[in-house]
C-alpha cells in the first residue's frame, strides 16, 4: 500500500503580501491620477501627506496673480475718478471766484455764521435789529463790501453812539453806505478811499455786543436810522450770505 502525500498550499511570504499592497496602491494612483499619492503597508504605518502637483500649484498662483491684477485695476480705477472729480471741483472753484471777482460787492468776512438778523427784536437793541451779525473770532479781517470812500471812523460808533462799539461807515455814492460795527481794530480813515475787499478793520466786541462779531449794515445816509435789510441788499447783487 502506498503512502499518501497531501501537498498543502505553500503560504505567501509577508514580503510578497505587501508588494501585492503597494502594487495595488499604485495602480489605483494611476486610476485617480497623479494627483495625490498614498503610503500603503503595515496597518500601524502613519499615513504620508498629501502633495499637491505642479500642475495645481501653477493653477492657483495663475488665479491669485489674476486677482492682484484685477484688484490694482480697479484701485487705479478709483484713483483716476477721485483725481477726475478733484479737478472738476478745483475747476468750479476756480471759476466761482472769477465770476465773484467780477461782482461790484462781496461779503465783509469769511468763514463766519450768521446770528443776529435785520429787524430781530431784542433787548440789546433800543428798536429792531439794524443791520446783519456775522459771528466770528475777534481779530478776524473785515474788508469793505464795495469800493467808496470812508465818511466815518472810530469809537462811540464814529458818531453814531456807544453801542457800536468802534465802527466804519463807507459812502458807495448813489445814496449807499456801508457800516462795521464792533470793531477791535481800525485801520482806515475819514476821507481814505478804499477798494472792495480792502482790508478796513479786524472784528472785535466792542460797544453793545454779547459776543464777537461784526455788525453790518447798509444805509441810505452815512447816520443811524437810515439802514436797509442787508442780505437782501446783497442778493440783489449777486452775493449769497
Amino acid at each position: 500500500m502506498s503512502k499518501r502525500v497531501t501537498f498543502q498550499p505553500r503560504r505567501p511570504s509577508v514580503s510578497r503580501v505587501r508588494g501585492a499592497v503597494v502594487a495595488a496602491g499604485l495602480g489605483t494612483s494611476m486610476v485617480l491620477g497623479a494627483g495625490a499619492a498614498f503610503a500603503v503597508g503595515h496597518a500601524d504605518a502613519p499615513q504620508a501627506p498629501v502633495l499637491v502637483s505642479s500642475a495645481t500649484a501653477d493653477s492657483v498662483a495663475k488665479q491669485a496673480a489674476a486677482q492682484g491684477k484685477a484688484a490694482e485695476h480697479t484701485a487705479a480705477k478709483k484713483a483716476e475718478e477721485a483725481k477726475k472729480k478733484a479737478a472738476v471741483a478745483k475747476k468750479k472753484a476756480a471759476a466761482k471766484k472769477k465770476a465773484a471777482a467780477k461782482l461790484p460787492w462781496k461779503s465783509p468776512v469769511k468763514h463766519y455764521e450768521l446770528s443776529a438778523s435785520y429787524g430781530n427784536d431784542g433787548s440789546r437793541w433800543a428798536h429792531k435789529h439794524s443791520g446783519q451779525d456775522f459771528a466770528v473770532p475777534i481779530g478776524t479781517k473785515v474788508g469793505a463790501a464795495h469800493s467808496g470812500t470812508v465818511v466815518k471812523a472810530g469809537p462811540n460808533g464814529g458818531g453814531d453812539g456807544p453801542a457800536y462799539g468802534n465802527a466804519v461807515v463807507i459812502s458807495h455814492g448813489n445814496g449807499t453806505y456801508s457800516q462795521y460795527a464792533h470793531l477791535s481794530k481800525i485801520d482806515v480813515h475819514i476821507g481814505q478811499h478804499v477798494k472792495k475787499g480792502q482790508k478796513i478793520a479786524l472784528s472785535g466786541n466792542t460797544g453793545n455786543s454779547s459776543g464777537p462779531h461784526l455788525h453790518f449794515e447798509i444805509r441810505t445816509t452815512p447816520n443811524y436810522g437810515s439802514a436797509v435789510n442787508p442780505v437782501n441788499f446783497l442778493h440783489k447783487h449777486g452775493i449769497t450770505v
